[in-house]
């Protein structure tokens, strides 16, 4: 059997869909299993044990009737008989109907749902996107042996990440703490001025080193927080791939992060993670890895989750004061 997934187009969702890719792979251990995905999430997929074939979509080399016609070409070349849909998202039911995918299954919705032909009701209620997308595997029967999510290594990657640090100043066998201060959108991020204040604090406490990680455009983020702080940090935003990223959370004695794709990315490798929460739901998009994982957040009265970006006041982050996460780390 030939078994496509098409997956969401963000990080965070595309390391929560882990589970049911595991749980499709173990049901049909036989398959042939190709995810559909967006090339920013190709990286997050990569090492995949359970995954045969990354087919991308590329808007720009995919655009227009010449661009869809030849993905669709592509798709009908697979033979899938198969497909969860993992997004609403009519174009996409009508990429796959025209590619002649005879199984078409997906959470009932106005938008695409006419197109499929195995219509799971959605649930009654918000539940962590991990259980919302093992939804659709429970819709035809199949009962998942494990919901963790995990993000996949090799020694490579491993390797990577220890030459780095070690370049950065810290050996093999030397503790440290990484910081990672930065999230897709800003009313989610933590103050920079507490972040600095963190730093000296597990500088002076702990006497070990802190790591600030983070994308190229958390660079300036970064540099700002280790000039307010008196204990300079080593820098590594912009400096890794997801990977290598993963890497360095892995040998970390704690990561204390804020609601990103990166935290996730923590906490699926096995890491001790602090997850700073405000205008999200931990219930919904909190961490679900292998690693033992402290939520931090606090109840100011605003309803949760909270998507006003014009917030002005973002008291739901003001709230958790860095005597809270240090009392965490000691």
């Amino acid at each position: 059997m030939n078994i496509l997934i098409v997956n969401v187009n963000w990080l965070g969702d595309t390391i929560f869909a882990g589970p049911l890719i595991k749980a499709i792979r173990q049901h049909y251990p036989d398959s042939y299993l190709a995810i559909f995905t967006h090339p920013r999430c190709r990286e997050v997929l990569e090492g995949n044990p359970y995954i045969d074939e990354i087919i991308i979509y590329d808007k720009n080399r995919h655009r227009g009737l010449i661009g869809k016609f030849s993905l669709i070409s592509q798709l009908r070349a697979k033979r899938f008989d198969m497909v969860f849909m993992l997004r609403r998202s009519l174009s996409r039911a009508m990429l796959l109907f025209f590619s002649k995918i005879p199984e078409r299954i997906g959470y009932d919705n106005k938008k695409s749902g006419f197109l499929l032909t195995k219509k799971i009701a959605p649930p009654g209620k918000d539940i962590h996107r991990v259980e919302y997308f093992l939804g659709l595997a429970r819709g035809i029967g199949i009962e998942p042996e494990d919901t963790r999510y995990q993000f996949f290594l090799t020694d490579r990657d491993r390797d990577e990440a220890r030459s780095l640090l070690k370049k950065e100043g810290i050996e093999n066998d030397e503790e440290f703490i990484v910081l990672n201060p930065g999230g897709n959108w800003e009313l989610k991020r933590w103050s920079e001025e507490n972040f600095a204040l963190l730093i000296d604090e597990i500088s002076s406490a702990f006497k070990i080193k802190v790591v600030l990680t983070g994308s190229e455009r958390d660079i300036e983020l970064c540099r700002r927080i280790g000039n307010l702080s008196s204990h300079k940090p080593i820098l590594l935003c912009g400096k890794t791939s997801l990977k290598v990223l993963a890497g360095v959370f892995e040998k970390a004695r704690k990561v204390v992060s804020n609601d990103s794709g990166p935290m996730h990315i923590a906490a699926g490798v096995g890491a001790e993670v602090v997850a700073l929460f405000g205008p999200t739901s931990p219930e919904i998009t909190g961490p679900y890895g292998k690693g033992k994982a402290t939520i931090l957040r606090k109840d100011v009265g605003c309803k949760i989750p909270c998507y006003n970006l014009r917030c002005k006041d973002n008291r739901c982050m003001k709230a958790i004061k860095v005597k809270d996460v240090f009392k965490v780390l000691r």
